[in-house]
């Protein structure tokens, strides 16, 4: 009686993963080491991850202004300028204001590879006082660059950059009224709803037209005082005294007038 042989169980086929599939070859020169903590970052922005990662990558000395890298890649100042100080805010750059010796004011720019604790300028540099009334193009630069940098203090005040263009002429007015920077962001950014904000630029625009501050009173006119009369000789005691001419003084003149 011959046995029956028994058919082997078969081996699953092996199903491809539908996520991502790492090829990875050796690198041996012309190379930047980025940690996850930065590639994987779940606060910043994909801009911000990729510009860290740009900036990391390049030579010692390099200017990397926001005119710069803006005339290098396909976003504009305005996203740029707002992953800058992503970057800043969470310790993956610093840019100090420092002083030379000529006088002039220049920032450094600080790249780190891991995050750090914001590093405080070298000399400490005065901050200008806010113009009552700036000029219309620095006043809308600093406009859209206020409101593009909202995000950084709170991540629902994320705007487009229609928005952003939309909402910079109030903001523009605030700042021509004497509002330092500083008080239109704690303005917006204040007191906000604990709930999702599904509007943040009908948010905003509320704010600015409901809060709008008055205009700054006009100073009063300042009054020169007058100018005291000249000092001159008395031809009677040539003793000084104050008057618009020559001649005689106060004690003089009686005796001059009975001669």
């Amino acid at each position: 009686m011959t046995d029956k042989k028994r058919n082997a169980p078969a081996r699953p086929k092996s199903r491809r993963s539908s996520g991502v599939t790492h090829v990875n070859e050796p690198h041996h020169d012309n190379f930047t080491v980025v940690g996850n903590h930065l590639a994987q970052h779940p606060e910043l922005s994909l801009v911000a991850i990729g510009l860290a990662l740009h900036i990391q990558s390049l030579p010692e000395g390099t200017p990397i202004g926001i005119k710069t890298l803006a005339a290098k890649f396909p976003e504009g100042e305005i996203r740029i300028a707002a992953a800058l100080r992503e970057l800043e805010q969470h310790g993956y750059l610093a840019r100090p204001r420092e002083r030379l010796q000529s006088g002039q004011v220049t920032t450094r720019t600080i790249s780190f590879n891991k995050p750090k604790l914001a590093v405080a300028p070298a000399a400490p540099v005065p901050e200008p006082e806010p113009s009552p009334r700036p000029k219309a193009p620095a006043a809308g630069r600093s406009a859209t660059e206020l409101l593009a940098g909202l995000r950084a203090h709170d991540s629902r005040l994320i705007l487009t950059e229609r928005d952003v263009h939309r909402l910079a002429p109030a903001v523009t007015e605030w700042l021509e009224r004497g509002v330092p920077p500083t008080a239109v962001v704690r303005t917006l950014t204040s007191g906000l709803p604990q709930d999702p904000i599904k509007h943040p630029a009908a948010l905003l625009s509320h704010r600015l037209s409901a809060r709008l501050p008055p205009h700054l009173p006009t100073p009063p006119a300042s009054v020169t005082p007058s100018r005291p009369d000249p000092l001159q000789t008395c031809d009677g005691c040539d003793r000084a005294f104050r008057a618009p001419r020559p001649g005689r003084c106060r004690d003089c003149r009686p005796a001059s007038v009975a001669a």
